[in-house]
Parts: structure tokens; C-alpha cells; sequence
């Protein structure tokens, strides 16, 4: 279980998502909806330990966080957001490896049971073909796999994506969240990210959490909150450019 009571998230003194509350359990996904500047890259950095919480508790398994190591805490989470990590003259194969450095010590060595679990990675996100492929010259979709491989090859608890799907076209968004819901099904992985896209965030989502302004103004199943009403006014769009757009 994923527990999140009260969170504050910011920098310094600086308020960017408020009060936020939600449960996740394994093989559960939760998405946050919400505008561009609405809070969600922050709140998905606080999550994955980028930036401190300003106030609040965050649990895995009732366990604090706060009184977790460092290192256990890098076991429970694994994060595929924004920023990607320096590739140059990286396989795609490396690129996945540098997902297991919680388990493999200061020199960064892997031993039998990392190198099987990047090659099972692969295979569950359908790469294992660009194992050998420089990761600067693959296709962004292709970018996307190896970089849900890298986060999964650390057997986390927890996976936190942020618009996994940003820049991909239909084919490469629908292909990413089979992927996803594949492995959240069989890993039992307990997962949190944003989407833009309300439909596909509708399809794929056990709980959909609006944030609007830096205050979650909903949360429960999809079906429920993703609805015309609901978007138009979490958006500020008329009713009409929505009935044009997505009528």
C-alpha cells in the first residue's frame, strides 16, 4: 500500500500543491489530471524523493518514509520522469543497467541477479531487440521503452511516471500503457502519474485525482469524474470547444 496524508509540496516556502491526500494499492494506478503549471511535476518529485515534502506523511506498507534509508526508500520507488539521464555513448542496454544502482554498491558492478533482472525488463517492456542499439539514435517511442525498463528492472513497489506519453504518437501511446498496464498486473507494482490525455487516463486508471491550482478538486474512479461537466469547468473551456473537440 501507497499512502499519502496531507502532503504539502514546494520549494522553500513556496507552496505548489496543497493538502494532498490518496491510497494506492499494488497493481492499482492512480493519475493525477490537471492543467500545465496545476502542481503534478512537483508533486511526482516530492514522491520520488527529488524534493523534500514541505509537510505531510507519505507511507509504503505503513512504513514513514521519512524514517526509511536512503537506499531502501530507491528499492520501494523507481521514477521515470521529465529529465533523462546522461547517455552519451550509452547502449540501450546501459542505459536500463544504471536502473539497479541501488543494488549493486559503490563501484556500480552488477552481479547475476541484476543483469537477469534488466534482461526480464527488457522483455516485459518489448525491447530487448535494441539491447545493443545506442540510446541517442533510437526513436522517441523507443527512448520511452527503455526508459519504463530502466525504472521496472529495479523490482520496485512503487513506479511514478510523469506524461509518459507526451510527444509519442497514437501508435507509441497505445502501445506504452499496454505495456504499463501488463506490468502492473503482473508485478502487482502500485502505480502514480500524470496524463494529459483525460481519454486514455479514463481507460487505463483505477482512480483519476483532479488537480486544479495546486488542490486536488476530486478524486475517485474515472467513470465518475472525467465526465463532460467535470472537464469543462477543471479546464476552464466552454462547453461548446468541448462538444466541438471531443463530442
Amino acid at each position: 500500500m501507497y499512502e499519502i496524508k496531507n502532503l504539502n509540496a514546494g520549494y522553500g516556502k513556496r507552496v505548489i500543491a496543497k493538502d494532498i491526500s490518496f491510497t494506492v494499492n499494488g497493481g492499482e494506478i492512480l493519475t493525477f489530471i490537471g492543467q500545465n503549471g496545476s502542481g503534478k511535476s512537483t508533486l511526482l518529485k516530492t514522491l520520488s524523493g527529488l524534493i523534500p515534502p514541505l509537510s505531510g506523511d507519505i507511507f509504503i506498507d505503513g512504513v514513514p518514509v521519512s524514517q526509511m534509508k536512503r537506499g531502501d526508500f530507491a528499492k520501494e520507488v523507481s521514477a521515470m520522469l521529465t529529465s533523462r539521464p546522461d547517455t552519451d555513448m550509452m547502449t540501450c542496454r546501459d542505459v536500463v543497467e544504471t536502473g539497479r544502482y541501488p543494488y549493486t554498491g559503490t563501484f556500480g558492478l552488477l552481479g547475476e541477479t541484476d543483469r537477469k533482472a534488466v534482461s526480464e525488463a527488457m522483455e516485459l517492456t518489448d525491447s530487448t531487440e535494441l539491447a545493443e542499439c545506442m540510446f541517442s539514435e533510437i526513436s522517441d517511442g523507443q527512448k520511452q521503452r527503455i526508459m519504463l525498463a530502466r525504472a521496472v528492472c529495479r523490482e520496485p513497489k512503487i513506479l511514478l511516471l510523469d506524461e509518459p506519453t507526451s510527444f509519442l504518437d497514437i501508435h507509441y501511446k497505445l502501445t506504452f500503457l499496454e505495456m504499463l498496464d501488463r506490468l502492473r498486473k503482473e508485478r502487482r507494482i502500485a502505480v502514480v502519474m500524470s496524463l494529459h490525455e483525460t481519454e486514455l487516463a479514463e481507460k487505463i486508471s483505477d482512480t483519476v485525482l483532479l488537480l486544479k491550482n495546486g488542490s486536488c478538486t476530486g478524486i475517485g474512479k474515472p467513470t465518475e469524474l472525467l465526465d463532460r461537466k467535470t472537464l469543462t469547468e477543471h479546464f476552464d473551456v466552454s462547453g461548446e470547444m468541448y462538444e466541438k473537440y471531443y463530442g
